[in-house]
């Protein structure tokens, strides 16, 4: 299984005038995973601008679990879950330390992307090899 974890500080930016975490910030926070996630694949930034190949999302599916708050430290975990010829799905834990040890899940997310070919932006097919991340 392919599987990366970042970790990202709620900031001012990052919440609302209650100081909870808008939606639009678990977006951010799942998309700087699914970047990280695809560097892990070979797709880093650099490789992907030498190539022009880009992994483009095609749906976004938040489920928002209990509110962040400032100052919360959200561990994101990306993991690749699956892999079809022209399509990849991932999903995303959100977690945040509760204290003692525990850790409560504040969010979790699916992505599906698709590999595009720029400038023509006609999709390609994912590599083979991907498909060996997945678990059986």
């Amino acid at each position: 299984m392919k599987q990366i974890s970042i970790s990202e500080t709620v900031m001012f930016y990052d919440t609302d005038c209650g100081g909870v975490v808008s939606n639009i910030a678990y977006l951010r926070f799942v998309e700087r995973a699914r970047s990280a996630l695809f560097g892990e694949l070979g797709m880093d930034v650099e490789s992907m601008n030498e190539s022009q190949l880009f992994p483009a999302v095609i749906r976004t599916e938040i489920d928002y679990l209990f509110p962040a708050r400032l100052g919360n430290v959200i561990e994101v975990t990306a993991t690749l879950v699956g892999v079809q010829k022209v399509r990849v799905t991932c999903e995303f834990s959100l977690v945040i330390a509760a204290g003692a040890g525990d850790e409560k899940q504040i969010a979790k997310a699916k992505q599906i992307v698709a590999l595009v070919q720029m400038p023509s932006g006609k999709p390609r097919r994912t590599p083979e090899e991907w498909g060996s991340y997945i678990e059986e």
